[in-house]
């Protein structure tokens, strides 16, 4: 099997379909974001890239404090749209009907249509490059009880989905299951 060289490129999949929530001059704001994911289990912590103008990283640099909602298939009109306007020219909530809510922080806007909302206080910003990494300890994780399996979030009731790049730059759902984890790898350890 051949390799092409590509060059360096963020070519990691899949990069999850995320809400992120700030306050900006006291109003909520929300941007979607494709570079996003778990940063840190104890304590729980997320990262999310933001480019440095974007309307959002204001407010989260303003009350260092921010939301991750994750949205479920049937809000990607709502996500796509949070991803291709700006919140300094219109107020998002609004037209995507968000109804808005807060939890244990103040200044940290949920999404009450999205199935899970994580809020988060800024542990780190960094500067590298053409974004800011803001690594949030996330404080709260709330969960929409339609979504819960036996009390535990269940993936294939909150229907996340994921943003791929060109060629296809297009949102997809999770796809199928192709082995039970921490359970196929054990074939392999036979064979010590």
């Amino acid at each position: 099997m051949g390799k092409i060289l590509m060059g360096p490129q963020t070519l990691i999949y899949p990069m999850p379909a995320l809400l992120v929530g700030a306050n900006v001059d006291d109003k909520p704001n929300f941007m979607a974001v494709g570079w996003g994911g778990i940063a840190n289990g104890e304590p729980p912590m997320i990262s999310v890239a933001i480019r440095h103008q974007r309307y959002t990283l204001k407010g989260i640099k303003q009350n260092m404090t921010f939301s991750v909602n994750v949205p479920s298939t049937d809000m990607v009109k709502e996500t796509d749209y949070c991803g291709i306007i700006s919140g300094a020219k219109v107020n998002k909530a609004e037209v995507c009907q968000f109804k808005v809510f807060y939890g244990k922080l103040d200044n940290a806007p949920l999404i009450e249509q999205c199935p899970i909302n994580l809020e988060c206080e800024v542990v780190h910003i960094l500067d590298l490059g053409s974004h800011s990494l803001v690594i949030g300890r996330i404080d709260e994780a709330h969960v929409s009880d339609s979504c819960l399996t036996d009390g535990k979030p269940d993936v294939n009731k909150i229907k996340p989905f994921i943003y791929t790049t060109a060629p296809a730059t297009q949102y997809q759902t999770l796809g199928e299951v192709i082995a039970k984890a921490f359970s196929i790898g054990k074939e392999l350890k036979a064979k010590q």
